[in-house]
């Protein structure tokens, strides 16, 4: 007994010793890493701008084009202030364009007169465009893919949709008009509105929300009106169930439009924000709207097919609240994801802005990068209270978004690394300028900029078009006992990374610099 109890000690001794000494080799391992391998924060941090009923932008119909362009820049500007990195800008809110189409008449929403041209012109998404990249920001083109004519969208032009085709559409009895989704015009309709603005558009993303069939109240509670559509399509033999027949014309749209954006500009990414839930009890503890039966938005189906390079449901419910919960279901969407795409949530942060609610916005936000941690991200509903809620737009600036991130990476879009830029540093006794260059800047996106001063790493993202940054060469901070200045650590090394349209990041020297006249 004696001999076998010592036999087990050893063997514990000797587990014990390997444990620790692999402890203390991943240890050491990943301390290199740190030390010789810095990295960027990589979270997709985006808001919704609205411009139906003008929820966001511009602030009202009819203003002008310079208060219109005000407006933009304000909530660009703090959008990159607050270490937001993309905006998904509404473009066609009720069969109407935000840009310059052939196809559909300016918004009332814009001019106060559908189908009638800004003055002074200028192109409103082109700008937008412009200005977001100026300052490192994606922008995704926001489209409602069905949606003819909302109650406060002004009257029926003659420009508009539902006088120049009426045959593609249904007047519902809550003051809507909307595109019949199962007939092949309809979807060639927005299949050629969306593609008209890839082409000739520099956009980000392309993005569709929760609105396919309308919700029921929308037509006083009553069945959508598609009768004849519906007779059309049993004379002509067809076998499928109203219900399946209704969701098969959405999905098709769906799948082609993701084809022909991939054909068009592999890189220009594709995402949808359904209805936050499913379908009842999916999961067992989910209670609710049935967007599967009533939406007639099979949206698992799109997921598990992977026509989406991102996936933002709208779970617009608090985390504990037990039938509609935020983690339940962002948990479940995510074992949806069988082609590991993007899921970034919506949140409802206009609702959740007093100090309980700001609280929630924060705590699903660390819910989300824990659940989708491989490559985080969420997009806030809506730009608005980002722009007039100071205590939120501090507690995000000095918690979460402390650090600037860059969009994860869509590696089944494109995963060649871009060409490494090349870099200049000089010095003088006040700061060192590290500037870049690069040989195909059609390939990059943003710049990266690493610097190293005393132990820690640091970073600094840049859009496309800066191409340098100076630093101080010491950092002062006061003796808090003397009230003297102090002189820290100079910055002993940088490095300098590109990122391309769908987040790849080139390689980077690191190139080290040394105490600086050894001061």
């Amino acid at each position: 007994m004696k001999l076998q109890k010592l036999i087990t000690a050893l063997l514990i001794t000797s587990l014990v010793t390997i444990f620790i000494n692999c402890a203390t080799t991943n240890s050491m391992k990943i301390k290199n890493i740190q030390r010789e391998n810095p990295s960027v924060q990589r979270e997709f941090r985006a808001a919704w701008v609205a411009t139906v009923a003008n929820i966001d932008w511009p602030s009202k119909p009819g203003l002008s084009t310079e208060e219109q362009q005000r407006e933009a820049i304000a909530i660009l500007d703090t959008a990159k202030n607050l270490n937001l990195n993309a905006i998904i800008f509404q473009v066609r809110p009720q069969c109407d364009a935000f840009y310059k189409s052939e196809l559909e008449p300016w918004s009332y929403y814009l001019t106060g007169k559908q189908g009638i041209a800004p003055d002074p012109y200028y192109d409103p998404l082109e700008f937008w465009i412009e200005e977001s990249h100026k300052r490192g920001l994606e922008l995704h083109a926001w489209f409602n893919p069905y949606r003819a004519h909302h109650p406060v969208g002004g009257e029926v032009s003659k420009y508009s949709i539902i006088k120049r085709r009426p045959e593609l559409v249904k007047k519902l009895k809550g003051g809507y008009y909307w595109l019949d989704p199962t007939k092949k015009s309809v979807q060639d309709h927005s299949l050629a509105v969306v593609m008209d603005v890839v082409k000739r558009y520099d956009v980000d993303g392309i993005h569709f929300d929760d609105y396919f069939y309308p919700y029921p109240t929308y037509n006083e509670n009553e069945d959508f009106p598609d009768d004849d559509t519906w007779k059309e399509y049993k004379s002509q033999g067809g076998k499928l169930e109203r219900g399946d027949w209704r969701r098969d014309g959405v999905n098709t749209f769906i799948k082609n439009l993701y084809k022909a954006i991939k054909k068009e500009k592999p890189y220009v990414k594709f995402g949808l924000s359904p209805f936050g839930m499913y379908r009842p009890n999916v999961p067992a503890s989910i209670k609710g709207f049935d967007q599967y039966e009533v939406l007639y938005a099979d949206a698992r189906l799109w997921l598990n097919e992977g026509w989406v390079d991102y996936w933002t449901p709208q779970l617009y419910w608090p985390i504990n609240q037990i039938n509609q919960s935020f983690p339940v279901l962002l948990g479940w969407w995510s074992k949806e994801n069988f082609k590991n795409r993007n899921i970034w949530p919506g949140l409802y942060t206009s609702k959740f802005q007093d100090e309980k609610g700001i609280d929630e916005i924060i705590n699903e936000i660390m819910i989300s990068r824990g659940i989708t941690m491989d490559a985080p991200g969420h997009v806030h509903f809506s730009m608005k209270p980002l722009l007039n809620n100071d205590t939120l737009l501090l507690s995000l600036k000095n918690g979460p978004y402390k650090q600037q991130a860059i969009v994860p990476e869509s590696p089944w879009l494109d995963n060649k690394k871009p060409e490494a830029p090349q870099v200049n540093i000089g010095s003088n006794d006040d700061e060192l300028s590290v500037s870049w260059n690069h040989d195909n800047i059609k390939d990059v996106f943003q710049y990266v900029l690493y610097y190293k001063r005393g132990a820690n790493w640091n970073y600094k993202v840049f859009p496309k078009n800066e191409y340098y940054y100076n630093f101080p060469v010491y950092i002062e901070s006061t003796d808090t006992l003397n009230s003297e200045p102090i002189k820290l650590e100079s910055i002993t090394k940088v490095g300098v990374s590109a990122i391309d349209r769908t987040g790849n990041e080139s390689n980077y020297n690191i190139i080290k610099i040394g105490d600086l006249n050894n001061k």
